[in-house]
């Protein structure tokens, strides 16, 4: 029994510790991830390509120059730190449906109605209603059917600015975006990251998710409300290990 007490402790210890977190938020609205952090923290410290070189001395005797600033200048996303809208309309529909059937029907009958005169004197011997004129009988079947299908139907319709984290060597972009807004208590998410191809972005700097390679796109929430929708830990322990 004194071998029980350690991990007792160290269960309702850490129990306690994520409760703790929990209760700490009652009464108050989700918080907002900090602006500045992760990938987007580092964007901005060092200083673009663009940025760095000197302004063409060649635009000052032109009336019309090639800069972005310009009327006809190219505004579309393309250097570490620039941003670009990334327009996500998913309308999926996917139906899948099988079925299977098997059956199978056996039956084995042997007797030994005549043979030299020895059935009928072991019927004799055998109790009432017994006979070696149907010696062994046997019969069997068995049935499968299963049947099964899949029906999903998903559509989100959303716009969201992305930043230019990295341009690798071949010139393919690496995009990540981030959104919180909130209502309320609750907090709604939207992240998308992912690889694009500058040429692939459209004159008004936006671009499709279906052009975005290696995509990963979240949408969710933070708040009372969905943290009523999720089972309790101790449910989601018990649902994982017990087998039945």
């Amino acid at each position: 029994m004194p071998h029980l007490i350690l991990p007792l402790i160290a269960l309702f210890a850490l129990l306690t510790s994520s409760a703790c977190g929990r209760l700490a938020d009652v009464g108050k609205a989700p918080a907002f991830t900090p602006l500045g952090t992760g990938q987007h923290n580092a964007i901005y410290d060092q200083p673009t390509v663009a940025a760095t070189r000197g302004a063409d001395p060649s635009g000052h005797a032109s009336l019309w120059t090639g800069s972005r600033k310009s009327l006809f200048g190219d505004r579309r996303a393309g250097n570490r730190g620039d941003i670009l809208t990334v327009v996500i309309q998913i309308d999926d529909k996917a139906e899948i449906s099988n079925s299977t059937g098997r059956s199978r029907d056996g039956s084995e009958s042997m007797g030994i109605p005549q043979m030299f005169g020895l059935p009928q004197r072991i019927d004799a011997q055998l109790p009432a209603g017994a006979s070696m004129a149907d010696a062994v009988s046997a019969s069997g079947s068995s049935s499968y059917k299963g049947s099964g299908s899949v029906q999903r139907n998903e559509k989100l319709t959303l716009r969201i600015a992305a930043t230019v984290v990295q341009e690798l060597p071949n010139g393919v972009l690496q995009i990540q975006g981030s959104q919180e807004v909130r209502v309320n208590n609750e907090l709604r998410d939207l992240v998308v990251t992912g690889y694009v191809r500058p040429e692939d972005i459209t004159r008004t700097n936006e671009i499709t998710y279906d052009k975005i390679a290696g995509a990963r796109i979240a949408y969710g929430g933070r708040g009372q409300i969905s943290d009523v929708q999720q089972p309790r830990y101790g449910q989601q322990i018990t649902d994982i290990l017990l087998p039945f």
